[in-house]
Protein backbone atom coordinates (compact mmCIF):
# COMPACT_ATOMS: atom_id res chain seq x y z
CA UNK A 1 0.00 0.00 0.00
CA UNK A 2 1.42 3.39 -0.97
CA UNK A 3 1.10 6.45 1.18
CA UNK A 4 2.44 9.97 1.56
CA UNK A 5 4.45 11.09 4.57
CA UNK A 6 3.26 14.29 6.15
CA UNK A 7 5.44 16.28 8.51
CA UNK A 8 3.10 18.06 10.89
CA UNK A 9 5.83 20.25 12.25
CA UNK A 10 7.84 22.65 10.14
CA UNK A 11 10.18 24.56 12.42
CA UNK A 12 13.43 23.56 10.73
CA UNK A 13 15.48 25.60 13.20
CA UNK A 14 14.36 23.49 16.14
CA UNK A 15 16.71 20.67 17.17
CA UNK A 16 13.64 18.62 18.03
CA UNK A 17 11.99 18.58 14.64
CA UNK A 18 13.05 17.24 11.26
CA UNK A 19 11.36 19.07 8.43
CA UNK A 20 9.87 16.94 5.67
CA UNK A 21 8.70 18.20 2.26
CA UNK A 22 5.24 19.70 2.12
CA UNK A 23 2.77 17.47 0.34
CA UNK A 24 1.23 19.24 -2.64
CA UNK A 25 -2.29 20.57 -2.13
CA UNK A 26 -1.92 19.73 1.57
CA UNK A 27 -4.23 22.46 2.75
CA UNK A 28 -7.07 21.72 0.33
CA UNK A 29 -7.00 17.93 0.55
CA UNK A 30 -6.13 16.81 4.07
CA UNK A 31 -8.37 13.76 3.80
CA UNK A 32 -6.44 12.48 0.79
CA UNK A 33 -3.36 11.72 2.86
CA UNK A 34 -2.85 9.53 5.89
CA UNK A 35 -2.37 11.77 8.91
CA UNK A 36 -0.18 9.28 10.69
CA UNK A 37 3.52 9.92 10.53
CA UNK A 38 5.77 12.61 11.84
CA UNK A 39 9.37 12.68 12.97
CA UNK A 40 11.03 14.17 16.03
CA UNK A 41 14.70 14.42 16.67
CA UNK A 42 15.68 14.36 20.32
CA UNK A 43 18.89 16.05 21.36
CA UNK A 44 19.46 13.25 23.87
CA UNK A 45 19.44 10.66 21.10
CA UNK A 46 21.37 10.16 17.90
CA UNK A 47 18.39 8.58 16.17
CA UNK A 48 15.27 9.99 14.64
CA UNK A 49 12.04 8.79 16.21
CA UNK A 50 9.24 7.79 13.85
CA UNK A 51 5.84 7.89 15.46
CA UNK A 52 2.56 6.63 14.09
CA UNK A 53 -0.54 7.61 15.97
CA UNK A 54 -2.04 4.24 15.11
CA UNK A 55 0.70 2.55 17.12
CA UNK A 56 -0.51 4.27 20.26
CA UNK A 57 -3.81 2.45 20.09
CA UNK A 58 -4.29 -0.98 21.58
CA UNK A 59 -5.54 -3.66 19.21
CA UNK A 60 -8.32 -4.23 21.71
CA UNK A 61 -9.88 -0.85 20.86
CA UNK A 62 -13.31 -1.99 19.75
CA UNK A 63 -16.01 -0.02 17.90
CA UNK A 64 -17.76 2.64 19.89
CA UNK A 65 -20.99 0.68 20.23
CA UNK A 66 -19.19 -1.34 22.88
CA UNK A 67 -19.83 1.51 25.31
CA UNK A 68 -21.27 0.08 28.47
CA UNK A 69 -24.86 1.10 28.98
CA UNK A 70 -24.49 0.41 32.66
CA UNK A 71 -23.16 3.94 33.13
CA UNK A 72 -25.89 6.17 34.38
CA UNK A 73 -26.83 9.05 32.12
CA UNK A 74 -29.51 10.37 34.40
CA UNK A 75 -27.20 11.15 37.30
CA UNK A 76 -24.40 13.21 35.84
CA UNK A 77 -24.30 15.23 39.04
CA UNK A 78 -24.82 14.50 42.70
CA UNK A 79 -25.21 17.11 45.41
CA UNK A 80 -22.70 16.78 48.20
CA UNK A 81 -22.85 18.45 51.59
CA UNK A 82 -19.24 19.18 52.50
CA UNK A 83 -20.13 19.83 56.11
CA UNK A 84 -22.42 16.89 56.69
CA UNK A 85 -21.27 14.04 58.94
CA UNK A 86 -23.23 11.70 56.72
CA UNK A 87 -20.68 12.33 54.01
CA UNK A 88 -18.21 10.19 55.92
CA UNK A 89 -19.06 7.34 53.57
CA UNK A 90 -16.81 9.02 51.06
CA UNK A 91 -13.97 8.76 53.56
CA UNK A 92 -14.68 5.07 53.98
CA UNK A 93 -14.29 4.69 50.24
CA UNK A 94 -10.78 6.10 50.56
CA UNK A 95 -9.88 3.89 53.49
CA UNK A 96 -9.54 6.83 55.90
CA UNK A 97 -9.76 6.00 59.57
CA UNK A 98 -9.81 8.62 62.32
CA UNK A 99 -7.79 6.31 64.55
CA UNK A 100 -4.89 6.10 62.08
CA UNK A 101 -1.92 8.29 62.84
CA UNK A 102 -0.48 10.34 60.01
CA UNK A 103 2.63 8.24 59.49
CA UNK A 104 0.72 4.99 59.20
CA UNK A 105 -1.71 6.57 56.77
CA UNK A 106 1.06 7.92 54.57
CA UNK A 107 2.67 4.47 54.44
CA UNK A 108 -0.70 3.05 53.46
CA UNK A 109 -1.01 5.65 50.69
CA UNK A 110 2.36 4.72 49.20
CA UNK A 111 1.53 1.03 49.32
CA UNK A 112 -1.91 1.61 47.79
CA UNK A 113 -0.59 3.74 44.95
CA UNK A 114 2.15 1.36 43.87
CA UNK A 115 0.45 -1.99 44.48
CA UNK A 116 -2.76 -0.80 42.78
CA UNK A 117 -1.01 -1.21 39.43
CA UNK A 118 -1.41 -4.97 39.62
CA UNK A 119 -5.12 -4.58 38.81
CA UNK A 120 -4.62 -1.96 36.11
CA UNK A 121 -4.34 -2.48 32.32
CA UNK A 122 -0.93 -2.98 30.74
CA UNK A 123 -1.20 0.31 28.86
CA UNK A 124 -3.18 3.54 28.97
CA UNK A 125 -4.46 5.22 25.85
CA UNK A 126 -4.49 8.59 27.63
CA UNK A 127 -3.06 9.69 30.98
CA UNK A 128 -3.98 13.14 32.26
CA UNK A 129 -1.83 15.15 34.65
CA UNK A 130 -3.77 18.00 36.17
CA UNK A 131 -5.76 19.65 38.91
CA UNK A 132 -8.33 17.47 40.64
CA UNK A 133 -11.14 19.76 41.71
CA UNK A 134 -14.85 19.51 42.49
CA UNK A 135 -17.06 21.91 40.52
CA UNK A 136 -20.01 23.68 42.12
CA UNK A 137 -21.99 25.12 39.22
CA UNK A 138 -25.07 27.30 39.48
CA UNK A 139 -27.07 29.86 37.50
CA UNK A 140 -27.16 33.35 39.02
CA UNK A 141 -28.11 36.85 37.87
CA UNK A 142 -25.86 39.86 37.42
CA UNK A 143 -27.02 41.31 40.74
CA UNK A 144 -25.59 38.28 42.55
CA UNK A 145 -22.15 38.98 41.08
CA UNK A 146 -22.35 42.68 41.93
CA UNK A 147 -23.38 41.89 45.50
CA UNK A 148 -20.25 39.77 45.95
CA UNK A 149 -18.00 42.20 44.10
CA UNK A 150 -17.20 39.76 41.30
CA UNK A 151 -16.30 40.72 37.73
CA UNK A 152 -18.35 38.74 35.25
CA UNK A 153 -16.47 36.37 32.98
CA UNK A 154 -13.28 36.26 35.05
CA UNK A 155 -11.44 33.54 36.95
CA UNK A 156 -10.28 34.32 40.48
CA UNK A 157 -8.24 32.37 43.03
CA UNK A 158 -9.93 32.42 46.45
CA UNK A 159 -8.98 31.20 49.91
CA UNK A 160 -10.95 28.89 52.19
CA UNK A 161 -12.89 31.73 53.83
CA UNK A 162 -13.82 33.37 50.53
CA UNK A 163 -15.03 30.05 49.18
CA UNK A 164 -17.27 29.61 52.21
CA UNK A 165 -18.69 33.11 51.77
CA UNK A 166 -19.72 32.44 48.17
CA UNK A 167 -21.20 29.02 48.96
CA UNK A 168 -23.24 30.53 51.79
CA UNK A 169 -24.48 33.21 49.39
CA UNK A 170 -25.57 30.44 47.03
CA UNK A 171 -27.68 28.84 49.76
CA UNK A 172 -31.17 28.55 48.33
CA UNK A 173 -29.91 28.76 44.75
CA UNK A 174 -30.01 25.78 42.43
CA UNK A 175 -26.51 24.42 42.01
CA UNK A 176 -24.88 21.09 41.34
CA UNK A 177 -21.60 19.42 42.22
CA UNK A 178 -19.46 17.37 39.86
CA UNK A 179 -15.96 15.98 39.57
CA UNK A 180 -14.68 18.96 37.66
CA UNK A 181 -11.53 20.63 36.57
CA UNK A 182 -10.72 21.30 32.94
CA UNK A 183 -8.72 18.13 32.40
CA UNK A 184 -11.14 15.74 34.07
CA UNK A 185 -13.91 17.18 31.88
CA UNK A 186 -11.89 16.27 28.80
CA UNK A 187 -10.98 12.81 30.08
CA UNK A 188 -14.57 12.02 31.09
CA UNK A 189 -15.91 13.09 27.70
CA UNK A 190 -13.23 11.05 25.93
CA UNK A 191 -14.07 8.00 28.05
CA UNK A 192 -17.72 8.38 27.06
CA UNK A 193 -16.80 8.60 23.39
CA UNK A 194 -14.53 5.56 23.47
CA UNK A 195 -16.46 3.45 25.96
CA UNK A 196 -14.92 0.48 27.74
CA UNK A 197 -12.42 -0.02 24.93
CA UNK A 198 -10.42 3.04 25.97
CA UNK A 199 -8.16 2.99 29.03
CA UNK A 200 -8.22 6.51 30.46
CA UNK A 201 -6.52 7.60 33.67
CA UNK A 202 -5.71 10.74 35.61
CA UNK A 203 -3.01 11.65 38.10
CA UNK A 204 -3.44 14.61 40.41
CA UNK A 205 -4.09 15.36 44.04
CA UNK A 206 -7.21 15.18 46.22
CA UNK A 207 -7.60 15.41 49.97
CA UNK A 208 -8.74 12.71 52.37
CA UNK A 209 -11.97 14.68 52.91
CA UNK A 210 -15.48 13.74 51.67
CA UNK A 211 -15.00 15.82 48.52
CA UNK A 212 -11.93 13.75 47.66
CA UNK A 213 -13.95 10.56 47.89
CA UNK A 214 -16.71 12.18 45.84
CA UNK A 215 -14.21 13.14 43.13
CA UNK A 216 -12.66 9.69 42.83
CA UNK A 217 -16.07 8.04 42.80
CA UNK A 218 -17.39 10.29 40.04
CA UNK A 219 -14.37 9.74 37.82
CA UNK A 220 -14.70 6.01 38.34
CA UNK A 221 -18.33 6.19 37.19
CA UNK A 222 -17.14 8.06 34.10
CA UNK A 223 -14.70 5.20 33.32
CA UNK A 224 -11.66 7.29 34.27
CA UNK A 225 -9.25 5.82 36.80
CA UNK A 226 -7.88 8.31 39.32
CA UNK A 227 -4.53 6.81 40.25
CA UNK A 228 -3.10 9.17 42.87
CA UNK A 229 -3.45 8.45 46.59
CA UNK A 230 -5.30 11.05 48.72
CA UNK A 231 -3.33 13.64 50.67
CA UNK A 232 -3.71 12.87 54.35
CA UNK A 233 -5.63 15.63 56.15
CA UNK A 234 -5.78 17.63 52.91
CA UNK A 235 -8.71 19.66 51.57
CA UNK A 236 -9.79 18.90 48.01
CA UNK A 237 -9.76 21.85 45.63
CA UNK A 238 -13.00 23.31 44.33
CA UNK A 239 -14.16 25.57 41.52
CA UNK A 240 -17.36 27.57 41.86
CA UNK A 241 -18.81 28.28 38.41
CA UNK A 242 -21.43 31.03 38.34
CA UNK A 243 -23.29 31.26 35.03
CA UNK A 244 -25.44 34.27 34.17
CA UNK A 245 -28.42 34.17 31.75
CA UNK A 246 -26.19 35.36 28.89
CA UNK A 247 -24.18 32.11 29.28
CA UNK A 248 -21.13 33.96 30.65
CA UNK A 249 -19.31 32.12 33.43
CA UNK A 250 -17.46 33.53 36.40
CA UNK A 251 -15.11 31.11 38.12
CA UNK A 252 -13.76 31.08 41.68
CA UNK A 253 -11.03 28.53 42.29
CA UNK A 254 -9.91 27.24 45.68
CA UNK A 255 -6.72 25.29 45.06
CA UNK A 256 -6.65 23.06 48.15
CA UNK A 257 -4.57 19.96 47.46
CA UNK A 258 -4.82 20.36 43.68
CA UNK A 259 -1.53 22.26 43.57
CA UNK A 260 0.43 19.34 45.04
CA UNK A 261 1.35 17.16 42.07
CA UNK A 262 4.69 15.47 42.61
CA UNK A 263 6.85 13.41 40.28
CA UNK A 264 7.62 10.03 41.80
CA UNK A 265 8.43 6.47 40.62
CA UNK A 266 4.75 5.56 40.46
CA UNK A 267 3.94 8.47 38.15
CA UNK A 268 6.97 7.65 36.01
CA UNK A 269 5.77 4.06 35.71
CA UNK A 270 2.31 5.19 34.60
CA UNK A 271 3.74 7.56 31.99
CA UNK A 272 5.92 4.79 30.56
CA UNK A 273 2.74 2.82 29.83
CA UNK A 274 0.70 5.55 28.16
CA UNK A 275 0.16 6.57 24.54
CA UNK A 276 -0.83 10.20 25.08
CA UNK A 277 0.11 12.30 28.11
CA UNK A 278 -2.07 15.40 28.43
CA UNK A 279 -0.93 18.12 30.83
CA UNK A 280 -3.32 20.74 32.18
CA UNK A 281 -2.08 24.31 31.83
CA UNK A 282 -3.34 25.37 35.24
CA UNK A 283 -0.48 23.34 36.75
CA UNK A 284 1.96 25.97 35.50
CA UNK A 285 0.71 28.23 38.30
CA UNK A 286 2.86 26.39 40.83
CA UNK A 287 6.70 26.41 40.72
CA UNK A 288 7.09 22.89 42.11
CA UNK A 289 4.55 21.53 39.64
CA UNK A 290 6.41 23.01 36.68
CA UNK A 291 9.32 20.76 37.62
CA UNK A 292 6.90 17.82 37.68
CA UNK A 293 5.60 18.77 34.22
CA UNK A 294 9.10 18.91 32.73
CA UNK A 295 10.09 15.52 34.15
CA UNK A 296 6.78 13.95 33.10
CA UNK A 297 7.07 15.26 29.53
CA UNK A 298 10.68 14.11 29.31
CA UNK A 299 9.68 10.62 30.44
CA UNK A 300 6.78 10.59 27.96
CA UNK A 301 9.00 11.38 25.00
CA UNK A 302 11.62 8.91 26.15
CA UNK A 303 8.92 6.23 26.12
CA UNK A 304 7.47 7.29 22.75
CA UNK A 305 4.26 8.87 24.03
CA UNK A 306 2.65 11.95 22.52
CA UNK A 307 2.49 15.04 24.75
CA UNK A 308 -0.55 17.34 24.71
CA UNK A 309 -0.73 20.65 26.59
CA UNK A 310 -3.90 22.59 27.43
CA UNK A 311 -3.52 26.37 27.61
CA UNK A 312 -6.22 26.66 30.31
CA UNK A 313 -6.22 30.43 30.97
CA UNK A 314 -4.87 33.68 29.48
CA UNK A 315 -3.68 35.11 32.78
CA UNK A 316 -1.91 31.84 33.54
CA UNK A 317 -0.08 32.09 30.20
CA UNK A 318 0.88 35.71 30.84
CA UNK A 319 2.29 34.91 34.28
CA UNK A 320 4.21 31.83 33.15
CA UNK A 321 4.89 32.60 29.50
CA UNK A 322 8.50 31.38 29.48
CA UNK A 323 7.64 28.16 31.34
CA UNK A 324 4.87 27.35 28.86
CA UNK A 325 7.11 27.91 25.87
CA UNK A 326 9.95 25.92 27.37
CA UNK A 327 7.66 22.88 27.59
CA UNK A 328 5.92 23.52 24.27
CA UNK A 329 9.12 24.01 22.28
CA UNK A 330 10.82 20.96 23.70
CA UNK A 331 8.05 18.44 24.25
CA UNK A 332 4.58 19.37 22.97
CA UNK A 333 3.06 17.42 20.08
CA UNK A 334 -0.45 18.85 20.57
CA UNK A 335 -1.68 22.15 22.01
CA UNK A 336 -5.28 23.01 22.95
CA UNK A 337 -6.21 26.70 23.31
CA UNK A 338 -9.02 29.14 22.71
CA UNK A 339 -8.51 32.21 20.54
CA UNK A 340 -7.50 34.51 23.42
CA UNK A 341 -5.04 31.95 24.76
CA UNK A 342 -3.56 31.36 21.32
CA UNK A 343 -3.01 35.11 20.87
CA UNK A 344 -1.40 35.26 24.33
CA UNK A 345 1.08 32.57 23.31
CA UNK A 346 2.00 34.61 20.24
CA UNK A 347 1.97 38.05 21.93
CA UNK A 348 -0.63 39.10 19.36
CA UNK A 349 -3.07 41.97 20.10
CA UNK A 350 -6.66 41.12 20.99
CA UNK A 351 -7.93 42.17 17.57
CA UNK A 352 -5.64 39.77 15.71
CA UNK A 353 -7.39 36.95 13.88
CA UNK A 354 -7.18 33.51 15.54
CA UNK A 355 -6.21 32.18 12.10
CA UNK A 356 -2.89 34.01 12.36
CA UNK A 357 -2.27 32.67 15.86
CA UNK A 358 -3.13 29.14 14.77
CA UNK A 359 -0.76 29.28 11.82
CA UNK A 360 2.02 30.78 13.91
CA UNK A 361 1.79 28.19 16.67
CA UNK A 362 1.74 25.33 14.17
CA UNK A 363 5.31 26.21 13.18
CA UNK A 364 6.41 25.20 16.68
CA UNK A 365 3.88 22.57 17.77
CA UNK A 366 2.92 19.79 15.31
CA UNK A 367 -0.84 19.85 15.97
CA UNK A 368 -2.65 23.01 17.13
CA UNK A 369 -6.32 23.19 18.13
CA UNK A 370 -7.81 26.68 18.60
CA UNK A 371 -11.48 27.28 19.47
CA UNK A 372 -13.21 30.61 18.83
CA UNK A 373 -16.54 30.24 20.58
CA UNK A 374 -19.65 30.59 18.44
CA UNK A 375 -17.48 31.55 15.45
CA UNK A 376 -16.05 28.05 15.09
CA UNK A 377 -12.55 26.66 15.51
CA UNK A 378 -9.28 25.97 13.72
CA UNK A 379 -6.83 23.11 13.42
CA UNK A 380 -3.29 24.21 12.67
CA UNK A 381 -0.80 21.95 10.91
CA UNK A 382 2.49 22.95 9.29
CA UNK A 383 1.76 26.65 9.06
CA UNK A 384 -1.77 26.19 7.71
CA UNK A 385 -5.11 26.54 9.49
CA UNK A 386 -8.20 24.49 8.71
CA UNK A 387 -11.47 26.22 9.60
CA UNK A 388 -14.09 24.14 11.43
CA UNK A 389 -17.63 25.62 11.36
CA UNK A 390 -19.51 25.68 14.68
CA UNK A 391 -22.30 23.21 15.35
CA UNK A 392 -25.57 25.09 15.84
CA UNK A 393 -27.02 25.06 19.35
CA UNK A 394 -28.79 27.25 21.89
CA UNK A 395 -26.17 28.11 24.53
CA UNK A 396 -27.15 27.42 28.13
CA UNK A 397 -23.79 27.08 29.86
CA UNK A 398 -20.44 27.54 28.10
CA UNK A 399 -18.51 25.93 30.95
CA UNK A 400 -16.54 22.95 29.67
CA UNK A 401 -17.08 23.63 25.96
CA UNK A 402 -13.37 23.77 25.17
CA UNK A 403 -12.73 20.71 27.31
CA UNK A 404 -15.35 18.76 25.38
CA UNK A 405 -13.90 19.95 22.08
CA UNK A 406 -10.49 18.60 23.08
CA UNK A 407 -12.02 15.19 23.78
CA UNK A 408 -13.31 15.01 20.21
CA UNK A 409 -9.86 15.81 18.83
CA UNK A 410 -8.19 13.19 21.03
CA UNK A 411 -10.78 10.60 20.02
CA UNK A 412 -10.09 11.27 16.36
CA UNK A 413 -6.34 10.97 16.89
CA UNK A 414 -6.73 7.70 18.76
CA UNK A 415 -8.88 6.34 15.95
CA UNK A 416 -6.17 7.21 13.43
CA UNK A 417 -8.41 9.63 11.54
CA UNK A 418 -6.68 11.42 8.65
CA UNK A 419 -9.51 13.84 7.81
CA UNK A 420 -8.82 16.91 9.96
CA UNK A 421 -12.10 18.55 9.00
CA UNK A 422 -14.02 15.45 10.03
CA UNK A 423 -12.12 15.28 13.30
CA UNK A 424 -12.80 18.96 13.97
CA UNK A 425 -16.47 18.54 13.10
CA UNK A 426 -16.80 15.78 15.69
CA UNK A 427 -15.09 17.96 18.29
CA UNK A 428 -17.43 20.84 17.46
CA UNK A 429 -20.50 18.64 17.85
CA UNK A 430 -19.30 17.30 21.20
CA UNK A 431 -18.77 20.88 22.40
CA UNK A 432 -22.23 21.95 21.20
CA UNK A 433 -23.85 19.21 23.28
CA UNK A 434 -22.12 20.47 26.41
CA UNK A 435 -22.94 24.12 25.67
CA UNK A 436 -26.65 23.35 25.24
CA UNK A 437 -27.01 21.91 28.75
CA UNK A 438 -26.11 22.85 32.30
CA UNK A 439 -23.04 20.91 33.37
CA UNK A 440 -20.08 19.42 31.57
CA UNK A 441 -20.86 15.69 31.48
CA UNK A 442 -22.03 14.04 28.26
CA UNK A 443 -25.01 11.72 28.27
CA UNK A 444 -24.33 8.20 27.04
CA UNK A 445 -27.16 8.32 24.48
CA UNK A 446 -25.82 11.50 22.86
CA UNK A 447 -22.28 10.16 22.76
CA UNK A 448 -23.15 6.78 21.23
CA UNK A 449 -25.11 8.36 18.38
CA UNK A 450 -22.42 10.96 17.75
CA UNK A 451 -19.47 8.56 17.77
CA UNK A 452 -21.23 5.95 15.63
CA UNK A 453 -22.13 8.59 13.04
CA UNK A 454 -18.55 9.87 13.04
CA UNK A 455 -17.06 6.40 12.56
CA UNK A 456 -19.56 5.57 9.82
CA UNK A 457 -18.62 8.65 7.79
CA UNK A 458 -14.92 8.11 8.49
CA UNK A 459 -15.01 4.50 7.34
CA UNK A 460 -17.11 5.40 4.29
CA UNK A 461 -14.66 8.11 3.21
CA UNK A 462 -11.74 5.73 3.75
CA UNK A 463 -13.33 3.07 1.56
CA UNK A 464 -14.18 5.55 -1.20
CA UNK A 465 -10.62 6.86 -1.27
Amino acid sequence: MSFSLISIASNSSSPLVRKLPIVSEFYSSFSAYPFEYYFHYHSSSTNFRSTTIHSHLSTSFRPVNSISNSSSSAEDYSLVDISSPSASAADDELGVSDSDDEKAHQEHEIQTTCSYSSSLPDRWHVLGLGQAMVDFSGIVDDEFLVRLGLNKGTRKIVNHEERGKVLRAMDGCSYKAAAGGSLSNTLSALARLGGQALNIAMAGSVGSDPLGGFYRSKLQRANVKFLSAPVWDGTTGTVIVLTTPDAQRTMLAYQGTSSRVNYDPCLASLISKTSILIVEGYLFEFPDTIKTIARACEEAHKCGALVAITASDVTCIERHYDDFWDIMANYADIIFANSDEARAFCHFPSGESPVCATRYLSHFVPFVSVTDGRKGSYIGVKGEAVYIPPSPCVPVDTCGAGDAYASGILYGLLRGVSDLRGMGSLASKVASIVVSQQGTRLRVKDVVELAESFLFHHESSTMSS
